[in-house]
């Protein structure tokens, strides 16, 4: 079984989660590494994947997804142009990359892309071998739930002992909508966490309906242009028709890209190793940074 990790989701879940008293002798909080690498210790252990990948952003904000809607995370820019990673966490980001380096664990962003994108790229290849674990508390990729594949998300709203697994059937009982319809409902009825404000007047309930009747934004606007009325909540036809501008751009932003051409990517060696790639300087990075105890448990989880 293939695991794909939202790094930058769990990281800072665990930055929000662990005590940032937690720091090294010289005073560094190391909070989000101590947290991260229990959580991959903990997924490890109970879900058994053959394969693994920390999946990064190596753009957090893609140009392409800004042209087509500059407020898309315009609200998360900070004063310098970059993110509003607050300064205790981007110190830490060096030392989860060594760490994850030293034991081995594949490591992988692509240039002009978000983690997102490259989940959805290897979601789609891995799938094809076999089961797939997505590990995220991003909402936007139960867009890549599959139950033929199995593609499942493991949400971690309510941590990593009490993941939530969502598959087709799990997403559309939660939401009213087809399984793999949440990009499109997204969509329609906005996400304010990401600039994304949705059709006005447009709500979930609204969201849901059109979908579920219709399938998709695309199959949707398919119908205005045929004008149908059936299945168009009350003054719905309206809003969607003054909406048409955001609903072409939110497409772009909205859709995990699954289809990202890079040579990094085709040649990733995703097999979870059993003992760490250089144990020296996995030692001398859990001795710096005070992280020999989870550091410990990871590899048992591995060897394991």
């Amino acid at each position: 079984m293939l695991m794909l990790l939202d790094t930058p989701s769990l990281y800072f879940r665990a930055f929000y989660g662990v005590p940032e008293s937690i720091k090294a002798p010289d005073g560094t909080p190391v909070n989000a590494v101590r947290g991260l690498i229990d959580m991959i210790a903990r997924l490890v252990q109970d879900r058994s994947p053959d394969r693994l990948v920390c999946c990064m952003d190596a753009d957090w904000r893609p140009a392409f997804r800004v042209e087509a809607l500059p407020s898309y995370k315009a609200h998360r820019v900070a004063d310098d142009g970059g993110d509003q990673t607050p300064d205790p966490l981007e110190a830490q980001l060096p030392i989860i990359d060594d760490v994850l380096d030293a034991l081995g664990l594949a490591r992988i962003g692509v240039a002009g892309y978000e983690a997102d994108d490259v989940i959805g790229t290897l979601a789609v290849r891995g799938a094809a071998d076999g089961a797939v674990d997505i590990v995220t508390g991003d909402r936007d990729l139960f867009q890549l739930v599959d139950d033929g594949g199995p593609v499942k998300v493991l949400y971690t709203a309510r941590g990593i002992r009490n993941l939530q697994i969502m598959g087709e059937d799990e997403v559309a009982a939660k939401y009213g909508i087809p399984g793999r319809g949440y990009g499109d409902y997204a969509t329609l009825r906005g996400d304010p966490s990401d600039g994304l404000p949705g059709v006005p007047g447009i709500g979930d309930k609204s969201a849901a309906a059109l979908i579920t009747r219709f399938g998709s934004v695309e199959g949707m606007l398919a119908a205005l242009d045929a004008g149908e009325t059936d299945g168009f909540p009350a003054g719905a036809r309206r809003k969607l028709e003054g909406s048409r501008d955001y609903l072409a751009a939110a497409e772009t932003v909205v859709r995990v890209v699954t289809d990202i051409d890079d040579p990094d990517l085709a040649k990733l060696d995703d097999r979870l190793p059993k003992t760490p790639r250089d144990p020296e300087a996995l030692v001398e990075l859990a001795d710096r940074w005070n992280l020999d105890s989870p550091v410990n448990r990871l590899l048992n989880a591995m060897a394991g």
